[in-house]
């Protein structure tokens, strides 16, 4: 055998070492990818059921805001009357608003007269 032949052989033992090793590279790849379907199948199977309870506490939160929106809207429609009934009001009374005015501030001045007594 010639230096020819040697070196055809340590060609051929390369080849086959290169190919063992990328063979074993597959190998582990593979179980790798097993792992991660497994792993990630249980994160699919966790985290669905907390995707339902997360949904279900929204819409129970969600459900006493849309009765306060309710109750919000009836004020305001509440407010809405009473400040337009005393605008009618003090139109068509203008006479007995400013006779409520007066009696109102004698009132307090005579509070204010009996509390400088007092003291």
């Amino acid at each position: 055998m010639g230096p020819g032949g040697i070196a055809t052989i340590i060609a051929a033992a390369s080849l086959f070492v290169i190919a063992v090793a990328l063979g074993y590279a597959v190998f582990r790849l593979s179980k790798f990818i097993d792992e991660a379907k497994v792993s990630l199948k249980a994160f699919t199977d966790d985290t669905t059921p907390l995707l339902q309870e997360s949904t279900r506490t929204l819409e129970l939160i969600n459900s006493p805001l849309e009765s306060i929106a309710k109750i919000t809207k009836n004020v305001e429609e509440v407010t809405t009357k009473v400040s337009g009934a005393t605008t009618d009001f003090m139109e068509k009374n203008g006479a007995a608003v400013k006779v409520a005015g007066a009696l109102l501030s004698a009132a307090q001045i005579g509070k204010g007269r009996k509390k400088k007594k007092s003291q």
